[in-house]
């Protein structure tokens, strides 16, 4: 099994995308995380669905979860409105790691290797250029190194 075998094609995000859209994206694909690509579609980092959370979320609520208990659930479904005009790049750790990226010939265990070694759950798969290709969840890896 080689790369090109589990790629799919994955939407992404630039950093200057509203934060808000980049929420609405994740949510539909059921994703750990979004791959930010520049203007060439050359992936640059993942946007963790955590760092989304960690930036809409109240800081006292981040701080101690049980004050989190506080809040009722109508105000709880507007908890992304603290996103307000961000724009991805806003959500980005100042640290941000260099997304893993795999060719399209690596094998599984190069993969999993990559996926391990950089403890993220999303590879993009890119091209000589470094342009993306597809990408691979851990899930979609997991799935298919079991067979399933």
């Amino acid at each position: 099994m080689r790369a090109r075998d589990v790629s799919t094609q994955m939407s992404t995000v630039t950093e200057t995308m509203p934060a808000r859209e980049a929420v609405k994206i994740l949510a539909a694909q059921d994703l750990p995380g979004l791959i930010v690509v520049d203007d060439q579609g050359r992936p640059l980092t993942v946007l963790a669905g955590t760092q989304v959370l960690r930036m809409s979320l109240p800081a006292y609520c981040q701080d101690d979860p049980a004050l989190a208990r506080v809040v009722d659930e109508a105000a709880a479904d507007v908890i992304f409105d603290g996103l307000g005009d961000r724009t991805v790049a806003d959500l980005l750790p100042r640290n941000r790691p260099e997304l893993p990226a795999v060719s399209a010939d690596a094998t599984a265990l190069e993969i999993a290797s990559v996926m391990a070694r950089s403890n993220v759950p999303l590879v993009a798969v890119v091209d000589r250029h470094r342009v993306m290709t597809g990408a691979i969840s851990l899930d979609a890896l997991l799935d298919r190194m079991l067979g399933q």
